[in-house]
């Protein structure tokens, strides 16, 4: 899984990465060097020694006798000199020598076919390449810590220019139709850039709401009228005793959905709204009082189609929440399960967190339930003339007003709508 990190982190990590490269080679460079120019050097020093002591072979007793660290020897010498078995196979030149548990260099010359060896022990040079290694080590570790303050600093100084126009991109919201453009704040570079599609963006955003006000505006005036008309005269024609059974009930079913088209403009004209405006033009209402006038309504309907209506209302929490949205959420809730089911019961029940529909119908396969909640999906037994518009509805007005809704399946057949209303 991919790590989200900051970018000034990421520039950090990338700094002090490259540093830690650089460094190693450098470190390596010097260790490797230092290590052929100490061979250099002593194979230098030894043979230097070693012909210093042959320039006196020609004396009895060997005057000049070498330094602590170095043993010399030669071919049929006597006592301290005399060349042991393992020393006579080496090679002319320079070369290492393992004698025992310690380590030498060996420089070897053969004159006027006698062989001369001289060693020097490796002790010196090993501990002089420790000590490299220490402060070698050590150089590259204070190169990494100063990598990684120079690597914030230096992100610091980069993201400036980006910290400050993100500060300024979170605040616009604020000032959404006041705000001046950003890009004539920054240079002609990577941020200029972003800043200029940003006024770009929110250009095309004050058009959209713009014309999203005017269309708010202009459907509250233009549909209310109508549809108040529409009202107006279906209750004219039931007061009228004249008029038969048949056109009475056809009367209601006009004033019915006449009630229904006029609570979902008035649904979707807050939703439009933001959340604290939409708030402030609506109505509240108790959980039971919504539910005691739904209902009345859906209970005759349900009835009316040989199905059995549960109310129960259990709790009644004093909360009050947005009318308009809680008539909506719960009347497409009853609707849907009026529409869905043929025989049994639709249970409307009132808890302490909210609400839940439950119905005896066709049910939702589990395949289907989350694409239920999406715009135009209709289940496999589809019915009327709807267009899959209800349970969205739902779903949007749940996440505008921080409530949830889960749908459960109910055996052997139906389904279960829970709505948890939380705090208003």
């Amino acid at each position: 899984m991919e790590l989200k990190q900051s970018l000034a982190s990421r520039i950090v990590i990338v700094f002090a990465l490259m540093s830690a490269f650089v460094a190693g080679i450098f470190a390596t460079g010097i260790v490797a060097t230092v290590h052929v120019v100490e061979r250099k050097l002593t194979a230098l020093s030894l043979s230097g020694s070693l012909h210093g002591l042959l320039m006196q072979r020609s004396t009895e007793s060997w005057r000049h006798r070498p330094v602590n660290d170095e043993l010399f020897y030669v071919q049929d010498g006597q006592g301290d000199l005399a060349l042991g078995n393992d020393l006579k196979q080496l090679k002319i030149g320079f070369q290492e020598v393992v004698l025992g548990a310690s380590h030498y260099f060996a420089m070897v010359e053969v004159v006027d076919g006698r062989k001369y060896v001289l060693l020097r022990d490796q002790l010196g040079l090993v501990k002089r390449e420790k000590l490299l290694f220490v402060i070698v080590g050590a150089g590259f570790l204070l190169s990494i810590v100063l990598a990684l303050l120079l690597g914030r600093l230096l992100a610091r100084r980069v993201m400036a220019p980006v910290i400050r126009l993100a500060g300024q991109v979170r605040h616009r919201d604020q000032m959404l139709t006041l705000a001046p453009a950003l890009s004539p704040e920054y240079a002609s570079d990577e941020v200029g850039e972003l800043a200029a599609s940003f006024d770009q963006a929110l250009s095309k955003l004050r058009a959209a709401l713009g014309r999203e006000q005017l269309f708010t505006s202009d459907v509250s005036h233009e549909l209310r009228t109508p549809l108040m008309v529409l009202a107006s005269s279906c209750d004219l024609l039931l007061e009228n005793t004249k008029c038969d059974p048949r056109a009475q009930k056809q009367v209601t079913r006009i004033a019915r959905a006449t009630e229904g088209m006029r609570q979902l403009i008035e649904t979707f004209l807050l939703l439009a709204r933001d959340k604290g405006s939409a708030s402030a033009l609506s109505t509240t209402a108790t959980l039971k009082k919504t539910a005691d006038e739904l209902a009345e309504i859906w209970g005759r309907q349900i009835e009316e189609k040989g199905l059995e209506f549960i109310y129960l209302p259990e709790n009644d929490p004093p909360a009050l929440y947005n009318q308009t949205f809680l008539q909506s959420v719960m009347g497409n809730l009853l609707r849907n399960a009026w529409h869905y089911t043929d025989q049994g019961f639709v249970r409307l029940t009132l808890d302490a967190t909210g609400f839940s529909v439950e119905d005896s119908g066709i049910g939702i396969p589990e395949a289907q339930r989350h694409a239920m909640f999406q715009p135009f999906v209709r289940g496999d037994e589809q019915r009327g003339e709807g267009l899959g518009l209800g349970l969205s509805l739902v779903q949007r007005i749940c996440v505008n007003q921080g409530w949830k809704v889960t749908l459960t399946s109910r055996e052997p057949n139906g389904c279960r709508f829970s709505v948890e209303l939380g705090r208003p």
